[in-house]
């Protein structure tokens, strides 16, 4: 087996094993980092949402007071801004479409915010300490595992308008939603949560995505190197020993006339062609002392 492809096989294998290990490390990385910055993609989205609902509660809401006594007006609803603001960035933007908001309410008026079994879980969970804000979980579902990001929503006096009892709440919204949910809400009382839901395949196809561009990016430039490790070692290596291989072999065979192979460099290979040419020397020396 010839020398280069030796050293062909020898790069192959530890390339392989390079990549390979690469490989293992960087795809946990990058899935790592995926579902982090979906995480922090989740809670900038849940931000937005309190500032909406803050926006809605100080300068929405008290406009239409008048208003409401003849007719509900929903936008007055700090909860929905912020549904409405979000719904409108999913469509607006490609990248949050898979991003899934919910206000889940332990008593909520409009039933459609009630939490469900996993979200009163969650709020229960705020509301008796034993989570830190925000909350990071997963999640399995019958669509597949799906990451999630909470934090708690808390009454405040602005709440209270809608919130306090059946008796003080505006009829146009008690006539639209009855008088059997959504009241006795007290300030500073834990509501329920507000949780942006993301499937995790999502944050996966992300981390893929880039993995392979890693990957790939990563056999381009060792195939590079391996290529010009291959001109090198040829250039620098293989031709010299080879064409002193040959001269040698000429010798052997009795051409003592055949020319020195000129070598001007220092390393390896001009010591070996020195050391060559000083054989031949000594060979022709020792062949004309017994012709003589």
């Amino acid at each position: 087996m010839k020398l280069l492809v030796k050293v062909n096989l020898a790069l192959g294998v530890l390339f392989a094993l390079g990549i390979g290990a690469t490989a293992a490390v960087s795809r946990d990385l990058l899935q790592r980092n995926a579902r982090a910055e979906v995480y922090e993609n989740a809670k900038l989205l849940i931000e937005n949402a309190l500032a909406v609902r803050r926006y809605t509660s100080t300068h929405i809401a008290p406009l239409l007071e008048t208003q409401i006594k003849y007719d509900f007006r929903p936008e007055m609803v700090s909860a929905y801004s912020a549904l409405e603001l979000l719904k409108n960035v999913r469509e607006a933007n490609a990248e949050y479409r898979q991003f899934q908001y919910r206000e889940a309410t332990l008593n909520p008026t409009n039933p459609a915010n009630r939490a469900v079994q996993w979200e009163s879980d969650i709020v229960n969970a705020f509301r008796n300490g034993a989570v830190a804000s925000p909350m990071f979980g997963e999640r399995d579902t019958p669509n597949g595992r799906m990451l999630y990001v909470a934090k708690p929503l808390k009454a405040d006096s602005a709440c209270l308008r809608c919130h306090d009892t059946a008796e003080n709440a505006p009829t146009t919204m008690v006539a639209k939603y009855g008088s059997a949910n959504g009241f006795g809400w007290k300030v500073g009382e834990i509501i329920g949560a507000q949780i942006v839901q993301i499937p995790e395949s999502f944050a996966l196809a992300r981390a893929e995505t880039t993995f392979r561009v890693f990957i790939g990016s990563l056999v381009g430039v060792l195939l590079a190197m391996a290529l010009m490790l291959n001109g090198l070692l040829w250039w620098l290596c293989i031709r010299p020993i080879t064409r002193i291989s040959t001269l040698a072999d000429r010798i052997s065979l009795g051409e003592i006339d055949a020319p020195d192979f000129q070598r001007a460099s220092r390393d390896e290979i001009g010591q070996l062609a020195s050391a060559l040419s000083r054989l031949r020397q000594s060979l022709v020396h020792a062949i004309r002392m017994l012709e003589a």
